[in-house]
């Protein structure tokens, strides 16, 4: 078993990797039509309405294990063909053969690292069509209201009991749980990195932005592993917003940079 440092080092890096891979979104006539500012709640009530449910009914992490078994590696085929950097339809087909290495080799860390690309994949995907129907102003405030959410659930200990049903639920047959990434002797949810792929497909119409992101990601949430030495958990999505907010507040610096040099 991999010691935890090196295990929740790598998923920080995960994350970084997520701001990094998605394509830039394109305007597509149906996705248009069902856009709005609204769907930025998406990002907080993925984190609100799933721990409600299970503690209102810890039957709810039983379905919620199976939706993502079926939902996860078909979102993850799109990502492969078609949404990351580097993309091929034929690509799609790898979708498979990481599922087969996650089932056959569940619990080693092949399957581990299988079962983390599927699940990253599909964030990607969620990640990219919500950009894609989402004005930018309300994707920013959508992140920055889940990772407001996750620091007080995790902060006030209301997360820990419902996070424990999720993780320990399992689908039948000793099928992969993709409703979670579980890499080494580390844990983390898929909002943490479905955060992550948001501000990735956010970013990505500016490639060096972009790629300023994921640099800095990678940096602030290994950063935040350091709570570890005190806590037992920490909210992942935390250090994503404060890449977001770290980004805004360079460029507003820039801006006044230039501003300043040309009327001088």
């Amino acid at each position: 078993m991999l010691p935890f440092w090196l295990s929740i080092g790598a998923l920080s890096l995960a994350q970084g990797v997520l701001v990094g891979l998605p394509r830039p979104p394109v305007r597509i006539g149906w996705l248009d039509r069902l856009g709005g500012r609204w769907w930025a709640l998406v990002l907080p009530l993925s984190i609100v309405v799933v721990i409600g449910a299970i503690a209102l009914d810890s039957a709810s992490a039983k379905f919620l294990t199976w939706l993502a078994l079926i939902a996860v590696p078909p979102l993850a085929a799109i990502a492969l063909g078609w949404l990351v950097h580097g993309a091929r339809p034929p690509l799609a087909l790898l979708a498979a053969l990481l599922f087969g290495l996650a089932w056959a080799a569940k619990g080693e860390l092949g399957g581990q690292s299988a079962g983390l690309a599927l699940t990253a994949l599909s964030c990607v995907t969620l990640g990219w069509l919500l950009v894609c129907v989402v004005p930018a102003r309300w994707v920013k405030l959508g992140i920055y209201a889940m990772a407001l959410v996750d620091a007080y659930l995790v902060f006030t200990d209301l997360l820990q009991q419902p996070n424990s049903v999720l993780n320990s639920a399992a689908p039948a047959a000793n099928l992969p749980k993709l409703q979670l990434v579980d890499w080494g002797s580390a844990l983390m949810g898929f909002g943490d990195l479905f955060i992550a792929a948001v501000l990735g497909a956010l970013l990505a119409r500016d490639p060096r932005l972009q790629l300023r992101g994921a640099i800095l990601a990678a940096l602030l949430c290994c950063a935040w592993d350091l709570l570890f030495f005190f806590i037992h958990e920490t909210p992942a999505t935390v250090p994503v917003a404060l890449t977001l907010l770290s980004l805004e507040l360079w460029g507003r610096r820039g801006r006044a940079v230039s501003g300043t040099v040309r009327t001088g």
